[in-house]
């Protein structure tokens, strides 16, 4: 076994150095679950419509590629009614990164290489493709947030070439837009040994960041987000009981011993609903298995334990609730759509 791992971290040198130059979802508030008190119809009109897009950034793929785990991955995301967008290692520049917020995504899979900065500090560094030059993006490098990386031998010599890295001060500064409350599910390593990262993302818009406690082999997250994925888009799980079963059926990494953990740490009663169409009113329990006629647009958002109490509390209409559980389990179908 010992000597299985020792091979995979040769072969799949997922460990990179970071050696810098000091280097769901519309708000909750806001998510379209309507009573008496919601928010204006134009605002409504503006939510409903905009369709949920999700995104596999692949920057491993140019050392570690995995074509079972995109076709799975995007089928788990079509499943889940997302729309998926794929990009290629060559795909991830700095210029890439620098737009990201800009495509509206509601989820993102970052399959990229990442690394603590040397002597194992923050900020942890996003890998591009891209590679390194003292005389492109000057005014980054000068500012802390681009530097130099490179990927890292078994015996902890660096090996050519060198590429640029992100840092979190580049997410706060020079990232175009705001992203719209998006998933972020980070798979490389050491993405939340520190918060750095993630703070930077919530910061710039972000619901909730998802990522390693410690380095992590290729192998294993990409097995690991296989398994949340399935939890939390396909089972509707809470994203603490995602997590949890996914830890029960892979455990930790077999290597580095990094567990998968979130920020913040209130994301953990997250759950993934969705809401179709123009909605305008609740329905009582009976009315839930009734088919739907005309069109409705489909609308991913993220919904809290609490507030599904808050909205049951709030609003008479819903009736003969039995129990939370079986609630969240017809959230789909719990109000009606206006139809077209």
């Amino acid at each position: 076994m010992k000597h299985k791992i020792r091979e995979e971290k040769k072969r799949e040198i997922h460990r990179g150095l970071a050696i810098a130059v000091a280097i769901l979802i519309a708000t909750v508030s806001g998510f379209l679950i309507y009573s008496m008190q919601s928010s204006s119809p134009q605002n409504r009109e503006a939510s409903s419509t905009s369709e949920p897009k999700a995104a596999i950034v692949d920057q491993l793929s140019l050392t570690a590629p995995n074509q079972t785990f995109v076709q799975t991955a995007t089928s788990i995301l079509e499943s889940a009614g997302f729309t998926v967008d794929y990009y290629k290692g060559k795909e991830v520049t700095v210029e890439f990164y620098r737009n990201l917020p800009t495509h509206n995504y509601h989820l993102m899979i970052m399959r990229v290489h990442s690394a603590l900065v040397s002597a194992e500090k923050p900020p942890v560094t996003l890998f591009t493709s891209e590679p390194y030059s003292k005389t492109r993006y000057v005014n980054e490098q000068l500012t802390d947030q681009i530097g130099w990386v490179t990927y890292r031998l078994e015996n902890d010599t660096p090996k050519e070439p060198t590429y640029f890295g992100v840092s979190p001060l580049f997410v706060k500064q020079s990232m175009n837009g705001r992203f719209q409350d998006t998933i972020i599910v980070m798979m490389g390593c050491n993405g939340l040994t520190y918060t750095d990262m993630a703070e930077a993302f919530i910061g710039k818009g972000a619901k909730v960041y998802i990522s390693w406690s410690n380095a992590v082999l290729a192998s294993h997250t990409d097995v690991s987000t296989v398994k949340l994925l399935q939890h939390f888009l396909i089972e509707k799980r809470t994203l603490q009981e995602s997590v949890s079963e996914m830890f029960k059926e892979v455990g930790a990494d077999p290597a580095y011993k990094s567990t998968l953990v979130y920020y913040p740490p209130e994301a953990g009663d997250y759950i993934i609903a969705r809401s179709f169409g123009n909605l305008h009113q609740y329905e009582d329990y009976a009315s839930y298995r009734k088919p739907f006629l005309g069109k409705a647009r489909v609308d991913v958002r993220i919904v809290t334990v609490k507030m599904v109490k808050d909205t049951i509390a709030l609003n008479k209409r819903i009736k003969n609730v039995k129990s939370l559980a079986r609630a969240f389990v017809f959230f789909d179908i719990m109000v009606e759509p206006v139809l077209e």
